[in-house]
């Protein structure tokens, strides 16, 4: 479906019931099981999902926040965090290279008017857009190593980041830099095959290989000044959006390998002497094993989902909370989710090989592959620290951070 046949789409029922997004999953669900079709040799075989990427694009999947007011036919956190949980399901990988493009989406809604009115018609003509703002390291916490320069010939930008998912299939790339003499960091919005733009793919993780997530060096790239937005450390919501982007990706792959382990039960002939003999499917222990794993899945979906319910909270003006107020409602859901989801689907995805024999770890059928891409997904953030912001929370009242970064540590030689 074309970006102008979605935007005349809108739910029948009311935006933010249940039969609004069953009716929201049965418009994309064709696009999901297209996707899903030959998601395993696409990792076995490395091939980036191009093709995937723009089928989403055509049928405007990447439209969903885009307000009504310049527009769009804008869908709740709610609803848009459980289509990528479906997304992921059939392909973590194109669902995790799309984070960047619907956390740039919620950034835009947040700048003034004459930035949204430049911008939003771009996300609705199926444009996209990636990041790049962490570097390998050498940079000081809270600082970049990639620089704006104002020349005499206008703003210019350099540097080299790494983990820049997504960018390598974007129409944009949000770079993160800093400038000599202003406090804090910009975002610098750059086109992706700019002069000066070069984008690698040697992600060399073990999990989410075709997510993109590899180098990007910008050498002397022109950028608008127009296209520069300074970053602050203030209440915002976009860390929990960011955020809840992954979980759900973590999600769906723990929905992925309940459905194979599912599929290999209801299909397996093969059985041991040490058990009771009858057809797996069959064998009462096989189920309840089945049964534990799909009930973590569910655990960590509902985990998500009331997370991504907080956001929607957050933003609701009916509730009159203010930007604090709505920060730590927000912020606060998702780190709880953050301490407890991953567990359960690492755990989900490592029980899949309980259900099956020594025939499971065949490279040929590559189940390591949910295993690998939680646990990378799951490491994007370290639990520990989540869990400590927490506990300093509810113990002593210690509002969250408000806007994330990497870097050198102070006293690292």
């Amino acid at each position: 479906m074309s970006t102008e046949a979605l935007a005349t789409f809108r739910p029948s029922a009311q935006q933010h019931t249940e039969a609004a997004y069953q009716e929201l999953l049965a418009h994309f669900s064709q696009v999901f099981a297209r996707i899903a079709q030959g998601a395993t040799e696409r990792e076995q075989q490395r091939i980036l999902p191009f093709e995937q990427v723009q089928w989403l694009k055509d049928a405007g999947f990447t439209t969903l926040r885009v307000p009504a007011s310049h527009g769009g036919s804008p869908i709740s956190h709610e609803h848009l965090f459980r289509l990528l949980i479906e997304l992921a399901a059939a392909d973590s990988n194109v669902a995790h290279l799309l984070r960047s493009h619907f956390s740039f989406v919620e950034t835009i809604a947040l700048q003034p008017q004459e930035f949204q009115e430049r911008w939003f018609p771009r996300v609705l003509a199926g444009e996209i857009f990636g990041n790049a703002a962490t570097e390998r390291g050498g940079n000081a916490l809270g600082s970049t190593n990639t620089k704006l320069v104002k020349t005499d010939a206008g703003w210019v930008l350099h540097g080299e980041k790494y983990y820049t998912t997504g960018s390598i299939f974007a129409d944009w790339v949000v770079v993160m830099a800093t400038t000599e003499g202003v406090e804090g960091r910009q975002y610098a919005v750059v086109e992706r095959h700019a002069k000066g733009v070069e984008i690698l793919d040697d992600w060399d993780g073990f999990g989410q290989p075709l997510t993109g997530t590899g180098t990007a060096i910008f050498t002397d790239v022109a950028v608008d000044e127009q296209n520069i937005i300074q970053r602050k450390v203030a209440s915002t919501l976009e860390p929990a959006f960011f955020q809840l982007c992954l979980l759900s990706v973590l999600v769906g792959i723990g929905k992925a390998a309940r459905n194979e382990a599912a599929r290999i039960v209801a299909t397996r002939t093969r059985t041991f002497n040490t058990g009771s003999g009858v057809l797996f499917k069959d064998d009462p222990q096989i189920q309840e094993l089945v049964g534990r794993l799909a009930s973590n899945v569910f655990a960590a979906e509902s985990i998500v989902v009331s997370a991504a319910r907080d956001l929607d909270a957050a933003l609701d003006p009916s509730l009159g909370l203010n930007a604090e107020e709505a920060f730590l409602r927000a912020e606060l859901a998702v780190q709880q989710a953050h301490v407890a989801a991953p567990k359960l689907v690492l755990d989900a995805t490592s029980e899949l090989f309980d259900v099956t024999g020594a025939s499971a770890v065949s490279t040929s059928k590559s189940l390591d592959r949910f295993w690998r891409n939680a646990r990378t997904v799951a490491t994007h953030n370290p639990v520990a620290f989540k869990a400590r912001s927490v506990g300093d929370y509810f113990i002593n009242g210690t509002i969250p951070t408000g806007l994330h970064s990497i870097g050198e540590a102070k006293g690292a030689k």
